[in-house]
């Protein structure tokens, strides 16, 4: 479990935003539809006000009372890599010292969601990470505010395996910031470790 097997990590390593369809992606408040622009904006770290306002939405989007949604994990591999980069820039570059800490901030939430579902009774997760990806699960291609409440309403809003596989596949990824997690002294760095 607390490993990445070598089909996920290829998959998280080599997926670029341009493969995934944001826009059929259920979060918190809506869709992800903007979030390639939201993960640009991190990316580039050359605004602070740019940053803390689009990490906002993206934190608000894909976290909230421990619920995960569709968007997650797909969304936690992007932010990945933008914490990976902003910790080799973060001694050179403010945004990315400031925005490295936040990411850890919501990493550990991230990770806190997931250890709080780890101990409940789940389904399996889906067998491939991509398969979040399959057609049966995405949402419809138009936005229809009336309808996605609609379906928010639904008791069954994800299959079991689907939804499980919110938390299993954002934990995934959040494996592969140990590297850099463990080398760490910061608060959250230590209380991060214990969930991973």
């Amino acid at each position: 479990m607390r490993t990445v097997d070598e089909e996920t990590r290829k998959y998280i390593e080599s997926i670029e935003i341009s493969d995934i369809p944001w826009n059929r992606l259920p979060t918190i408040y809506g869709r992800a539809t903007d979030f390639p622009k939201y993960l640009n904006t991190l990316s580039q770290m050359d605004n602070l006000d740019d940053v803390m306002c689009d990490g906002e939405e993206i934190a608000i989007n894909i976290e909230h009372q421990s619920t995960l949604l569709h968007a997650t994990p797909f969304a936690m591999v992007f932010l990945l890599r933008i914490f990976r980069k902003a910790y080799e820039q973060r001694e050179t570059n403010d945004i990315a010292a400031i925005l490295f800490d936040e990411l850890l901030e919501l990493f550990l939430y991230i990770a806190e969601s997931i250890c709080d579902s780890f101990e409940y009774h789940h389904d399996d997760p889906l067998p491939h990470f991509s398969d979040m990806l399959k057609e049966e699960y995405l949402w419809s291609e138009e936005y229809d505010e009336e309808a996605d409440a609609e379906r928010y309403g639904d008791d069954n809003l994800f299959p079991d395996d689907l939804f499980y596989s919110f938390y299993y596949y954002s934990y995934k990824v959040l494996l592969l910031s140990k590297p850099i997690v463990e080398n760490l002294q910061a608060e959250n760095a230590k209380k991060l470790r214990l969930c991973l």
